[in-house]
C-alpha cells in the first residue's frame, strides 16, 4: 500500500514537470516557486492531519501524495533556471555542485526531524516539515531576485573587443521553446536518459534503503530500524562530496558529459561492492554506502 502511494506521488511529480516547464518560461518564476512551496506545504501537513483526525482511507492519503506531486514538480525545473539566471557557464559545473547538496542536505533533515517527531506521534513528522517548508516559502516570495537584473547586477562583463560599434538595441523577446522542440535540442536526450538511471538508483535507495539495511545481517547482527534510518543519511553525506568534486572536475576539464558518463560507469560496480562487502562489517557498510556508491550516483546530477 505504501508502495502505490509512492508511486503515484512520483508519478504525478514527473509529469508535473513537463507543464512546469512550460508554465515557467511563460510567468514569474519566483510566484510559480512560492506556489509551489505552500502548496507542498499544506498537503505534507494535511498527510500528518490524518494522524489527529484518526483517518485510515487509503484514498484520503493517495489524493493528498497525488497533489503533494504536482505542487512539489514545480521545484526542480524553477530553481534550475533562477540559478541558470546567476552564473555563467565557466564556473557552473563547481556552483550547481555546491547549490546540489541541498537536496542531499533536504534529504538528510527531514529523516533527522522526521525521527525526532515520530515519538510525539507519526503526524507531527509530516506536520512539522510542512510548517517549515510554508516559512521558506514566505521567505522566497520576499526575497528571492529571480535575475540578477533586479538587483542591478550585470551578469557577465562582456568582451570589449566583441561589443559593437553602434549600440543598436532591438526589443526581441526570446520564444518559449515547446516539448518537442526540447527533446531536439544537441544533449538534451542522452543527458535526460543519463539523469533517469541516476534519479531510478538514488529513489530507490531514498525509500527502501533502511528497510534493506534493518532486514540484512551487518556483521551477524540485524540492526534496529533507527539505527538502520540513521545511516541510511550516509548515502546523502557520499551525494554532497560526490557532486562538489564532480563539478569541480566538470569546470577544470571543460567536458560535462565525460564527467557525467564517468560517474555513471563508476556507480555500476559500486553498487555491486555494496552487495558484495556491505555485511561484512559496519565499516564496510558506512564506506561503501556513503564514500563509494552516491558519491558516483548524485556526480550526474551536477550537469
Amino acid at each position: 500500500m505504501l508502495g502505490e502511494i509512492d508511486v503515484a506521488f512520483l508519478a504525478v511529480y514527473a509529469l508535473g514537470m513537463y507543464f512546469v516547464g512550460h508554465l515557467g518560461d511563460r510567468m514569474n518564476l519566483r510566484i510559480l516557486l512560492t506556489v509551489g512551496m505552500l502548496g507542498t506545504a499544506l498537503f505534507t501537513t494535511l498527510f500528518g492531519a490524518g494522524y489527529w483526525f484518526k483517518i485510515h482511507n487509503f484514498y484520503y492519503f493517495l489524493v493528498v501524495q497525488l497533489f503533494a506531486g504536482m505542487f512539489q514538480s514545480t521545484g526542480w525545473p524553477s530553481v534550475v533556471a533562477i540559478v541558470g539566471n546567476w552564473f555563467g557557464k565557466s564556473k557552473r559545473g563547481l556552483i550547481m555542485g555546491i547549490w546540489n547538496a541541498h537536496t542531499s542536505v533536504g534529504n538528510i533533515s527531514g529523516s533527522l526531524i522526521a525521527s525526532a517527531c515520530l515519538s510525539y506521534g507519526w503526524g507531527w513528522s509530516f506536520a512539522v516539515p510542512g510548517i517549515l517548508m510554508a516559512f521558506v516559502g514566505l521567505a522566497v516570495l520576499l526575497f528571492l531576485p529571480v535575475n540578477p537584473d533586479e538587483v542591478g547586477i550585470e551578469k557577465e562583463v562582456k568582451d570589449q573587443s566583441t561589443e559593437p560599434l553602434l549600440d543598436v538595441t532591438t526589443d526581441t523577446k526570446e520564444k518559449a521553446v515547446g516539448f518537442f522542440q526540447a527533446w531536439r535540442i544537441p544533449g538534451v536526450a542522452p543527458f535526460a536518459l543519463c539523469l533517469f538511471f541516476s534519479k531510478l538508483v538514488a529513489y530507490t535507495f531514498l525509500y527502501w534503503l533502511p528497510f534493506y539495511i534493518s532486514h540484512t545481517a551487518v556483521d551477524g547482527q540485524f540492526l534496529s530500524d533507527s539505527t538502520a534510518g540513521t545511516l541510511s543519511t550516509l548515502f546523502d553525506v557520499g551525494g554532497v562530496i560526490g557532486g562538489i568534486f564532480a563539478g569541480h572536475i566538470s569546470d577544470r576539464l571543460n567536458a560535462r558529459a565525460l564527467t557525467a558518463a564517468s560517474f555513471t560507469y563508476c556507480a555500476i560496480p559500486a553498487l555491486y561492492l555494496y552487495r558484495a562487502y556491505g555485511s561484512v562489517s559496519l565499516y564496510c557498510n558506512v564506506f561503501s554506502l556513503g564514500c563509494c556508491r552516491h558519491f558516483f550516483v548524485n556526480g550526474p546530477y551536477v550537469h
